[in-house]
């Protein structure tokens, strides 16, 4: 089946656009009628993040996010599969581009909006210079394959794994290799610091500070947006106060800079993931 599903989004990536969006947005209406799991998790998310939202506009916002989700899965097909020139008229790089130029040491913060694969591709087409980022290998070793080579299609991005530690991502930033870095999740207690998101107490990943301290690098958020004739890609100027001496104070400051770029966004946001997953001690589950 996995090998079925691959032959499919290779056969998707030479439909045109708008063939490929429709199909997206009735995978979208069905996966949010059928799994139900998911389902309950999008709508806990948005009663604690969006709770002045009635129960009929958190419905519409839920589909809306199945449907953005569904789209940006299928256009993998194109972006990993279509040809170039393909990519590169429905890819738009937008905004301070320039701080992806030149080789100082960067830390780009891309959070979990749907259109993350986007904003690979159209920093690899538009931005030469090697890049890395933190990989978790998935189970299924057909799909990790296919998902490592559509991520590696353009550009020279190298792939770190979570066990190879902090020293060579470290020393790759300084060398002048951006990190790619997605610091919004829940890994856990032990890998977090509880930070206000939402107005939640939230275990939060403190990378984002942590890489920029070691590494002695410059800020840069990409934020990937899908549009009716692809994506743009938004490129927004470096922070000029990050990081400071303390983490988690960063790290609430990333979590509050996020609430913002997803405000204009709020359904293109990975809201079936349990960003609240983690509680602190004596907190019950949100979910």
């Amino acid at each position: 089946m996995t090998r079925v599903g691959i032959a499919f989004m290779k056969a998707l990536a030479w439909l045109p656009l708008p063939a490929v969006r429709a199909l997206g947005t009735m995978l979208g209406w069905v996966l949010y009628g059928l799994i139900g799991a998911r389902r309950r998790v999008v709508h806990a998310n948005f009663s604690v993040c969006f709770p002045a939202l009635s129960k009929a506009e958190r419905r519409k916002l839920a589909i809306k996010t199945f449907v953005c989700f569904s789209q940006a899965w299928l256009d993998r097909a194109w972006l990993w599969h279509a040809p170039e020139q393909c990519v590169r008229q429905r890819v738009r790089l937008t905004g301070a581009t320039h701080e992806l130029a030149g080789n100082d040491a960067t830390v780009i913060f891309l959070p979990h909006f749907v259109g993350l694969d986007a904003a690979w591709a159209a920093t690899a087409l538009a931005m030469p210079r090697p890049s890395t980022t933190i990989y978790t290998d998935q189970s299924n070793k057909l799909v990790d394959q296919w998902i490592l080579q559509g991520r590696q299609r353009f550009g020279h991005l190298r792939l770190f794994g979570r066990i190879e530690g902090v020293k060579p991502i470290v020393a790759a930033l300084r060398e002048g290799q951006p990190l790619y870095l997605l610091p919004d999740m829940d890994f856990g207690p032990d890998e977090s610091v509880f930070v206000p998101f939402y107005g939640v107490t939230t275990a939060t990943v403190p990378s984002l500070s942590r890489f920029a301290r070691l590494g002695r690098a410059k800020v840069v958020p990409l934020l990937p947006r899908l549009t009716p004739d692809g994506y743009e890609v938004q490129v927004l100027p470096a922070w000029t106060d990050f990081p400071s001496s303390d983490p988690v104070a960063d790290t609430a400051l990333m979590n509050a800079r996020l609430q913002g770029y997803i405000a204009t966004m709020p359904a293109q946001y990975y809201w079936v993931h349990k960003r609240f997953k983690t509680r602190p001690e004596g907190e019950p589950s949100l979910y």
